[in-house]
């Protein structure tokens, strides 16, 4: 499976069975990737709860990311891990998680950065925050121009993320984002599972606009 279309990423949550289910609804909505990421779980919590997603996904068969933790992704047999500035280099990860996993890098606004990590084997790579995110609101804010570049110079899957909602997300998919990364428009809405079609359906009006 490739990185396209609605890619879900989980909010901070204790309650796993409460995260399951909005995990569910997510797939029920046609949600193509599923990550995981915590920032205040603790180690026993995050196994656990990776865990219980990557059941979840496999009976989906939807792409299961770990955020951050390649030690993790392995132990839990995640589909793949995606690393930031700070975390494994590409060639740590891949040691750690074999030749068949999915490796993600976050490029932020850096287009260079892209292209190193498309050199170094990642499968796909991140830009953003595109738009003002509750979740990291000091990120770097690459325009809609890096987009149209990297869809131009990288033959790879491009992802964008930061604040995406469904009245921007129309922007970052003509731009050339092969999939929107998304948190709070996904699990604060009313309905997740309308929220998720509603994303996925995005890309259906994106390529027939263009056919």
């Amino acid at each position: 499976m490739i990185i396209s279309g609605l890619y879900a990423i989980t909010p901070d949550c204790a309650d796993t069975a409460f995260l399951l289910g909005q995990a569910q609804a997510a797939l029920s909505g046609g949600a193509r990737v599923l990550q995981y990421r915590s920032k205040t779980a603790d180690a026993h919590l995050r196994f656990a709860q990776a865990g219980a997603l990557r059941a979840l996904c496999r009976t989906r068969e939807t792409l299961f990311i770990v955020n951050d933790d390649v030690d993790l992704a392995a132990k839990v047999n995640a589909d793949g891990v995606h690393l930031g500035a700070h975390d494994a280099a590409i060639d740590t990860a891949r040691a750690a998680l074999g030749a068949s996993k999915i490796i993600g890098v976050s490029c932020y606004d850096d287009l260079e950065r892209a292209r190193v990590a498309a050199a170094q084997g990642a499968d796909y790579v991140a830009f953003g925050s595109f738009f003002t995110s509750p979740t990291k609101p000091d990120a770097p804010r690459p325009g809609l121009d890096l987009l149209r570049q990297a869809r131009r110079q990288l033959a790879l899957p491009l992802v964008a993320i930061g604040g995406i909602d469904l009245h921007n997300a129309r922007s970052v998919i003509g731009a050339g984002a092969d999939a929107v990364a998304v948190i709070s428009a996904l699990f604060a809405a009313d309905d997740i599972a309308a929220a998720a079609r509603e994303f996925g359906n995005l890309f259906t009006l994106e390529n027939h606009a263009f056919a």
